[in-house]
């Protein structure tokens, strides 16, 4: 019989969470399975098609407070956790820059203005002329200011997801991709039957659905494009009083340009319109982006509970985390430590009353 610091677990989606508990897990001393409906390679999640950015100061202004709070500690974590991995050219924390066009500076100051009132002045922002402008970007012109949020970051996803499947296979870790399971409490089902385990995580974002009926999909739509024409070294917000665009630099002349989100559960692809938006938006962002070539149209739906917070249930044999929303690099290290200390029955849990606060429905129970 296993002991209680050596147990078989059960880990149900292999996206963010999914990859970063069964690594943890396994560096702890664990017998762990990763389960995912898709391949592993290239995963159907959220997290493949994200920016990846950390950004807790801009994500305030449309967010609690818990999520700035939440997301500091993922500006701490990721260094610590991408030094094991021994990845520690994935992280960039550079900050990130807010701009918006002439006539639409009042929404850079609007946002501004959102950012003094959710956090009384915070340090790690200051504000740019022109000039600044360009000293941090010298890629864009016509901008005549400008925020830059100092302590914000962003990594490279899709290379972190590759690390981390690598980590879990090198400690031993039972792999299973395009094998979708329905889990419940000690066991997992299967297309080819039942699996007993100790603890059951289900983190499948918006396949598990089933056993939350109050779980949504928030649709979100990316671009991702190349050139050599332009050289960004942080992400670049873009103000605009329909949207705000975010382009978000990786590897080799590679961008991922992205909007806000959609309350839509539609997978279908990308509409020509948006198509339309995301580009001209990028080409006013800087005219040199006009010779980018479009290398992929992406669409994914973000798991998100009713007050867009991620929540931990828990009963006996099985723990669900689920509902990061569109902050999967912000939230997942708070969360991940948070599942680690339930499992653990030790550690610091200091967002507690956020995470375990999840409405009766939206239990596993």
């Amino acid at each position: 019989m296993n002991t209680p610091s050596q147990r078989r677990i059960a880990v149900a989606g292999a996206g963010l969470l999914g990859r970063l508990l069964a690594w943890r897990l396994l560096r702890d001393g664990h017998a762990v399975t990763l389960y995912d409906a898709g391949a592993l390679d290239t995963p159907p999640a959220a997290a493949w098609a994200a920016a990846g950015m950390v950004a807790p100061l801009a994500e305030t202004v449309v967010s609690e407070r818990c999520v700035y709070d939440m997301g500091r500690v993922a500006l701490t974590r990721w260094p610590e956790w991408l030094a094991e991995l021994e990845a520690t050219e994935l992280w960039h924390r550079r900050g990130s820059l807010v701009v918006a066009h002439p006539q639409d500076e009042n929404e850079l100051t609007q946002f501004r203005r959102d950012l003094d009132d959710a956090l009384g002045a915070p340090p790690g922002y200051r504000e740019l002329d022109a000039a600044g402008v360009r000293a941090l970007e010298p890629g864009l012109t016509g901008f005549r200011h400008g925020l830059f949020l100092a302590d914000e970051a962003h990594l490279d996803n899709r290379e972190l997801l590759n690390r981390l499947l690598e980590a879990i296979h090198a400690l031993g870790g039972d792999c299973h991709g395009h094998t979708p399971v329905e889990t419940h409490p000690g066991e997992v089902t299967t297309p080819v039957g039942r699996r007993a385990f100790d603890l059951v995580i289900d983190c499948r974002g918006h396949g598990a659905r089933p056993r939350h009926p109050t779980l949504r999909g928030v649709r979100g739509e990316t671009l991702h494009v190349h050139t050599d024409e332009v050289h960004l070294s942080r992400p670049v917000r873009l103000m605009h009083p329909r949207y705000q665009l975010y382009v978000v630099p990786k590897p080799g002349g590679r961008f991922v340009i992205g909007a806000t989100s959609i309350e839509s559960e539609d997978r279908s692809p990308i509409s020509l319109q948006s198509s339309l938006e995301l580009a001209s938006a990028l080409y006013t962002l800087s005219p040199a982006f006009a010779e980018a070539r479009i290398l992929e149209q992406g669409v994914n739906l973000r798991p998100a509970f009713r007050d867009n917070l991620p929540h931990v249930s828990r009963e006996d044999g099985l723990i669900g985390a689920n509902g990061l929303f569109r902050h999967g690099y912000l939230l997942a290290p708070a969360v991940v430590d948070h599942v680690l200390a339930e499992i653990r029955d030790k550690g610091e849990r200091p967002f507690a009353a956020v995470l375990s606060e999840a409405a009766p429905q939206e239990s596993l129970a």
